[in-house]
């Protein structure tokens, strides 16, 4: 295999983009990718496009590559369409590596671009349905009853509840429904009811309702509300270690441009914000949002050709996986695909200087930070609270902001963890750059299937040897 190197990655900033298309999008940042790497388009050998929610919003279920690039001239070469749920955009920066390490081509594109946004919000909560394994959802929602709540955490609830409850009743600025928004909701429930009761049959559309899918938030927030439940009766995690990861993902995001939030936000304000599920409030969780991000990956002789050696972050794993049908208490596909990254290019976790990993939710980071072994199985939260994963700690995680401040379009969020450590290895992050960042890693899950990910990547770059810094971007 041979040697691979990111030569160019760029990330539009995360946000709602109402009226422009995927076209428009992947346009945002194919071109400035394009010009960083001082190529042409059609010095593009091959190209893998990532996307996740075209054919659930806009029927547009086949050959989304082909259509959504034909318009900026990108064509006859060989497109493939990556659809990995959140996975997708590393799924597709796997394949552009393997492409070029392989020798099959010298120059390949990763490129994610998605719209998760929509005026109809019930289509976009429902929507992350298709991340389950839904032909067995019936039987899914008839053994919720794991999720249930313990008196004790019953009790913990209700006490957050009312010490916070004058924190929410004095914010301002909330503005209440009018008569013409509420049909409105009204009509969107009503159609997307109808479209999962004809397609996934109204006994479960009637099991979905009782057991509150499909609401006001994705039903992963509630997969990682119990996950978390789970982490602090085993180890005694705490609700606050959750909120300071959270407030950290907030100042750093505050320092990033292309983040969708740009500001900051206390470990008391990240506490008295909505309760989604418990133990997470709004703040824990990664808002909806569109977006697109890319990568240029090339080989050894071609970075050299191009004299682009000073900006060129070597690849040193990319390992790509799935989720395994296995006990509880066996070994985490995180904890099992970042060996496997680690043994492949020699490193262990004590050489990264910086991580990138899937924070859906604040309890995301604090899982992966064990997993990637950056602490000791339950103290996630304690390496968080301590400030060892801020800008200045033992192993700064989520520079960009992470899922939950920098944003998460699905089908883009894994290359634009891919562009947050190579802006970061190339020394180019400004006020949020990591002092002497060499080694990186990144970890994007997407799905749920059984007791953890359906798919999964991680990948470890290491930074040019003299890079050439310039301005944050």
């Amino acid at each position: 295999m041979r040697k691979v190197y990111i030569i160019a990655a760029d990330t539009i900033r995360f946000g709602k983009y109402l009226d422009e298309t995927i076209s428009d999008l992947a346009a945002m940042t194919v071109l400035p990718c394009l010009a960083e790497a001082g190529l042409d388009k059609k010095e593009l050998q091959a190209l893998w496009f990532s996307n996740s929610a075209w054919g659930e919003y806009g029927r547009q279920v086949c050959i989304r590559g082909q259509v959504a690039l034909r318009p900026l001239g990108i064509d006859a070469m060989p497109i493939t369409n990556v659809e990995n749920a959140c996975a997708g955009g590393a799924t597709a920066f796997h394949n552009a590596w393997l492409g070029v390490a392989s020798g099959a081509y010298d120059i390949t594109m990763a490129l994610g671009a998605e719209k998760i946004y929509d005026r109809n919000r019930s289509l976009v909560f429902s929507s992350f349905l298709t991340g389950l394994d839904v032909g067995h959802l019936s039987a899914m929602l008839d053994d919720l009853s794991e999720f249930d709540l313990t008196d004790a955490e019953q009790n913990a609830m209700q006490a957050h509840l009312e010490k916070y409850a004058h924190k929410k009743s004095a914010k301002k600025g909330s503005k209440k429904k009018s008569i013409r928004d509420r049909l409105k909701a009204t009509r969107d429930a009503a159609a997307v009811a109808v479209r999962i009761g004809e397609s996934m049959g109204y006994d479960v559309l009637r099991k979905m309702r009782k057991a509150g899918l499909g609401g006001d938030h994705s039903p992963f927030m509630d997969v990682y509300g119990f996950e978390a439940r789970r982490h602090m009766r085993e180890y005694g995690s705490t609700i606050e270690q959750l909120a300071a990861i959270a407030s950290k993902n907030h100042f750093h995001s505050s320092l990033n441009p292309n983040a969708q939030y740009r500001f900051e936000m206390s470990v008391e304000e990240v506490l008295a914000d909505r309760l989604i599920t418990w133990p997470l409030t709004r703040s824990m969780c990664a808002p909806v949002g569109d977006g697109a991000a890319s990568a240029i990956l090339a080989d050894a002789k071609t970075v050299k050709r191009l004299g682009l050696t000073s900006q060129a972050v070597e690849v040193r794993a990319s390992v790509l996986g799935s989720g395994r049908a296995r006990a509880r208490d066996e070994e985490d596909i995180g904890r099992r695909l970042s060996k496997l990254a680690y043994e492949k290019s020699g490193t262990g976790p004590e050489d990264m200087d910086l991580a990138e990993v899937h924070d859906a939710t604040a309890y995301g980071e604090l899982h992966q930070a064990e997993n990637l072994g950056f602490c000791p199985f339950g103290e996630g939260g304690v390496l968080a609270q301590e400030n060892e994963t801020r800008i200045g700690g033992k192993i700064p995680i989520n520079t960009s902001g992470g899922l939950e401040s920098r944003g998460h379009p699905i089908g883009a969020s894994g290359l634009a963890q891919i562009n947050a450590l190579v802006t970061q290895l190339r020394g180019q992050a400004g006020d949020r750059q990591v002092e002497g960042a060499r080694l990186a890693i990144a970890e994007n899950g997407g799905g749920a299937l059984g007791v953890e990910e359906a798919a999964m990547a991680v990948h470890i770059l290491e930074g040019p040897i003299a890079p050439v810094k310039q301005s944050g971007k």
